[in-house]
């Protein structure tokens, strides 16, 4: 991606100043072979209101990878402030991420976690590849909002706004 004319960042140095970027914590799920699939995504922007067009990246080395790369629908879920656990359990590797979290199906057969602040059930419309990351858009058909406070990622930490 890189052009030879470019020196880039060094990923060590880009790392610790993204540390001091706070965003919203979201959870993606869906389902393939039979069974749900999720992982944390701190990643998730709006692209365009008109068309709806919403887009998150996932590492293209991860567990979830294989399953997204097949799937045509997600939900997208942003967590509320006190769902930091949620976050650590859909970012830890071998486990059963939805074990205990009561999930329920929901339309298009995705997951939808309960107690989420927010979550929009999308149409994936693409994947593109970008480095070690697909950044992968979709597009909301069903949403649902709720009030409360979003949960944070800054500094290594989950934070909520005071």
């Amino acid at each position: 991606m890189t052009s030879p004319a470019h020196e880039t960042v060094e990923a060590e140095h880009l790392r610790r100043l993204l540390r001091r970027w706070a965003t919203t914590v979201t959870v993606v799920t869906a389902a393939g072979d039979g069974r749900p699939f999720g992982f944390t995504a701190t990643s998730f922007t709006s692209v365009s209101l008109c068309p709806p067009v919403m887009s998150f990246c996932v590492d293209s080395g991860s567990s979830s990878w294989p399953m997204l790369r097949e799937a045509e629908h997600v939900a997208v879920h942003v967590l509320d402030a006190g769902q930091a656990d949620l976050a650590r359990t859909f970012a830890t590797r071998g486990i059963d991420r939805f074990a205990a979290t009561g999930w329920r199906p929901g339309p298009y057969g995705v997951p939808l976690l309960p107690r989420s602040l927010a979550w929009l059930v999308c149409h994936v419309s693409a994947r593109i590849p970008a480095g070690d990351h697909v950044i992968v858009l979709a597009e909301p058909l069903e949403a649902q909002v709720v009030e409360g406070s979003p949960l944070l990622y800054h500094d290594g930490r989950y934070a909520a706004l005071a």
